[in-house]
């Protein structure tokens, strides 16, 4: 298996070794990808919560000309070995020289090691269990047991965090047996141990923290260079916590100024005074629902009355049949309420055709004899579709193209009920 280069130099960006297997793992579109595995890899393969490196190979082929071939994912199986993801296969036994992207590798040897340092600050401060660590391209989070802690707690652990790495204190490698790791946990000095035999590697916080850990990481807390809590939330498994550290921070912090400025620019405020703006807002915005919904209701009602009027009871039954492009389904459920309310001996059929599929509303006054519910269910079972409700009111969706169908269907159902009711 590779030689893994990262696990005693983190640091190491570039290294030469050579191709000891290749292999084909899928082909498409005229193109292959392939995995190489190498006698010895710098590149950290997606593990423990930390995502894996990007770089590329380069090799001299058999006539001299010089190859670049992209690494464009890293992976370990089940055996232990460390594949490369490449689209150009290179040969069992050719010398490579691997380039890691240290961008992206110190990025997240930033995050890791504030990750450690910050799970160790919870559980100093706080009390606080770490359960759980994901490391994304743009969002690090820690998942902590128990209850989400009040915003001093939190803004103490992000101060303590700060000074640790202010104070530059050495990170460290070292690897213990199995059995002095066990001993090391028993007692307290190691936060936590991976179900794995053989040596240990042990990543340690000088007079901060100690814990078992196969990813990259800095030399001194000073090169995490500031961690910056963002957001914290209840999830099913207790606390999530969102950071970043370093340059990351530093992107956050400046995206989230460049935000609260232009919000600040649009409610023509004061960054301080967009939090009372936003309030001032919401309270507005509410007020206004209320009076809206308070207008349409009363619309709601003058609209039913005149629809009661224009339509006159003939045997017994006073159907109203009225379709809407310009009223949202909504109005158009209150208005057959209010409408079968308003006037005895009332059926109405109503649809709304602002979007495609139409809603069909269909109720009844209480003095009439049979289930709303029943008959729109069926009607639309005929064509497929599906509806119902109570027997006093209810409601479905139909193609706008077989709208005026149904609407005749159903009011053909309904004259002969109420006709077959009255007979009896």
């Amino acid at each position: 298996m590779s030689e893994r280069l990262y696990y005693s130099d983190s640091f190491l960006a570039t290294f030469d070794a050579k191709v000891t297997d290749v292999r084909e793992v899928a082909r498409g579109d005229g193109e292959s990808v392939w995995q190489l595995a190498l006698d010895r890899t710098a590149f950290y393969p997606a593990s423990g919560g930390q995502p894996m490196d990007y770089g590329a190979l380069s090799a001299i082929s058999r006539g001299g000309a010089a190859l670049e071939v992209p690494v464009e994912q890293v992976e370990e199986d089940e055996h232990g070995e460390v594949w490369h993801f490449v689209r150009k296969p290179l040969t069992a036994g050719t010398a490579v020289r691997g380039q890691i992207d240290w961008n992206r590798r110190f990025d997240h040897m930033q995050q890791h090691t504030g990750q450690h340092l910050l799970s160790a600050v919870f559980l100093k401060e706080l009390q606080v269990p770490t359960v759980s660590f994901h490391l994304g391209d743009s969002v690090s989070t820690i998942d902590l047991a128990g209850t989400v802690p009040a915003r001093h707690s939190l803004e103490r652990v992000e101060r303590v965090a700060n000074e640790i790495i202010g104070e530059d204190r050495l990170v460290s490698v070292n690897y213990v047996a199995r059995a002095e790791a066990e001993a090391m946990l028993a007692a307290g000095i190691l936060r936590k141990l991976p179900e794995r035999d053989g040596q240990i590697r042990i990543i340690t916080i000088a007079d901060c923290d100690r814990n078992a850990c196969g990813g990259t990481h800095l030399r001194s807390t000073g090169q995490i260079g500031g961690l910056l809590l963002r957001n914290v939330e209840k999830v099913s498994r207790g606390v999530r916590v969102e950071f970043a550290c370093g340059l990351r921070a530093v992107r956050a912090a400046r995206a989230d100024a460049v935000l609260l400025g232009e919000t600040a620019g649009a409610l023509s405020v004061g960054a301080a005074d967009v939090p009372g703006a936003v309030t001032r807002l919401l309270n507005e915005a509410k007020s206004g629902a209320k009076e809206r919904q308070r207008l349409r209701e009363e619309l709601a009602a003058y609209h039913a009355s005149r629809l009661a009027v224009e339509v006159p009871i003939q045997d017994g039954l006073r159907l109203v049949e009225r379709s809407w492009k310009d009223r949202d389904r909504d109005y158009v459920k209150m208005l057959a309420s209010r409408t079968v309310s308003a006037a005895p001996e009332t059926v109405v059929i109503f649809c709304a055709e602002e979007a495609n599929p139409a809603r069909v509303v269909m109720a009844r006054s209480l003095g009439l004899e049979f289930d709303c519910g029943r008959v729109l269910r069926e009607a639309l079972a005929e064509l497929g579709l599906r509806g119902g409700g109570s027997p006093d009111l209810a409601q479905g969706e139909v193609p706008i193209a077989q709208a005026d169908a149904l609407r005749r269907k159903l009011a053909e159902v309904v004259r002969r009920t109420v006709a077959k009711a009255a007979a009896i």
